[in-house]
């Protein structure tokens, strides 16, 4: 089975658990360490085999267009993570459409290919902005995976689908799942973020903080089951500030988020060492291909 492997490439004071602490304008004073654990992400991989699928912030690209290219190079797929990492909720039609139109040209100038793939920031996508896909198929993304079918504080649609699959827009203006896209319907892949199902109850299994949290063997178990038991292929995500143990505190977000945000960074670059290790993986829009035929 070929699982979907993805990095969000954004710094330690681009989280949306920091926002009340760390506005855009103070991002230039902070000190950069998104390369160097970008960098070592490639390491592992480039010793591993593996490719993934990069979701850029276009704020990074503009910083670092070299770590951009590099990526490309090493054979990887680029996409585009927004540019400003301001969530969904807090932006208006018109200022997601100058968002992720800017970080989707910056990120094909630095590498002359065309970005197919696009996520939101803290999966912000919700029932409340039915227009961002209308902006996301008008600016020729070919997928989204924004959807994280959880209920959490700062995320999800519950109701969607656990699986990919084409989202498309109907007559009345919304979006929502469907088996197909009719002739001149607008239309998107949905790669939604895997999750574990028990009954009627959905668990987040598939990386970020749920990766640092649980014990490894109990996300390897559950990674194994929706391989095995719904057989389908899982998407998986990471970013980079989470192999790095020694980034700087930031102090005032709430015990909350300060502890969601550092919990256990000193385990997860081992833990990722034996994941990429544990299962097959590929791009998204590598791994589209196989799972729509």
């Amino acid at each position: 089975m070929i699982n979907a492997l993805t990095i969000d490439v954004e710094d330690y004071f681009h989280v949306s658990a920091f926002e009340s602490v760390s506005a855009p304008d103070s991002w230039d004073g902070r000190e950069l360490r998104v390369e160097r654990n970008t960098e070592k992400i490639l390491a592992i991989l480039d010793e591993t085999g593996v490719k993934a699928t990069f979701f850029v912030l276009g704020w990074v690209a503009l910083k670092l267009p070299q770590l951009v290219r590099d990526i490309a190079a090493r054979g990887h797929e680029v996409a585009s993570h927004g540019f400003g990492h301001r969530r969904i909720c807090f932006l208006g039609q018109k200022e997601f459409r100058e968002d992720i139109r800017r970080s989707k040209t910056i990120l094909e100038d630095l590498t002359g290919c065309a970005v197919q793939g696009y996520r939101a920031p803290s999966y912000s996508i919700s029932a409340e902005t039915p227009w961002a896909f209308d902006e996301l198929w008008a600016a020729d993304f070919r997928y989204d995976s924004s959807v994280f079918p959880v209920r959490h504080d700062f995320y999800g649609l519950t109701d969607w689908p656990r699986f990919q699959g084409r989202a498309v827009r109907f007559e009345n203006g919304t979006w929502g799942p469907a088996a197909d896209a009719a002739p001149g319907q607008a239309s998107l892949m949905e790669v939604p973020i895997s999750t574990l199902e028990f009954g009627s109850q959905r668990v987040p299994i598939a990386g970020g903080g749920y990766f640092r949290l649980y014990p490894y063997n109990f996300t390897r178990w559950g990674l194994r089951r929706i391989n095995r038991i719904d057989r389908r292929p899982f998407i998986f995500y990471l970013h980079p500030w989470e192999i790095d143990p020694d980034q700087p505190r930031l102090r005032g977000a709430g015990l909350k988020s300060t502890f969601r945000h550092y919990l256990n960074l000193h385990r997860t670059e081992t833990r990722f060492r034996r994941l990429v290790q544990d299962f097959h993986f590929a791009p998204v829009a590598e791994g589209l291909k196989g799972w729509t035929a």
